[in-house]
């Protein structure tokens, strides 16, 4: 279990409005500051309140977020490893493939043939840029329209 005791809970809706922002905008460079600002204190009060609450960092946050949505795009697309790299907000094929190892244990190419041999078919590169599947814009529409009804 977290420990939240020493977070405000006045804070705890601040801290999801950041979490939020690291979601919704994953592929785009985020820095402390950013994030911090959305919650509206400090970095380094930030980055302490945000790792007693969520368990890990915002950095590490983030970039389980992009992993996972490049897990997502391998197994479902015929992009390249370097076209995913790029959507998913890395700008070095290395540093992408060995935090994609570090988190998921194998390398990006692996994982995607792992699944092209085994997975259902895959969604040809073109539509997904021309259909705008690789941008999370529209999953987080429905998600924020789905929150208002609960």
């Amino acid at each position: 279990m977290v420990e939240t005791a020493r977070v405000p809970g006045e804070l705890l809706p601040h801290l999801r409005r950041a979490r939020d922002l690291a979601d919704r905008d994953y592929a785009r460079t985020l820095d402390l500051g950013e994030l911090a600002a959305t919650a509206g204190v400090s970095k380094y009060h930030f980055l302490r309140c945000f790792a007693a609450v969520y368990g890990r960092t915002p950095g590490v946050y983030l970039a389980e977020r992009r992993v996972e949505r490049a897990q997502d795009l391998l197994r479902a697309t015929n992009l390249t490893v370097t076209e995913i790299c790029h959507l998913v907000g890395y700008t070095s094929v290395g540093s992408f493939s060995a935090k994609f190892r570090q988190l998921v244990g194998t390398s990006p190419s692996v994982y995607q043939a792992k699944f092209a041999e085994h997975g259902a078919p895959r969604i040809p590169g073109c539509y997904v840029f021309m259909h705008g599947l690789s941008d999370r814009n529209a999953a987080i529409s429905e998600k924020r329209g789905r929150s208002r009804r609960t």
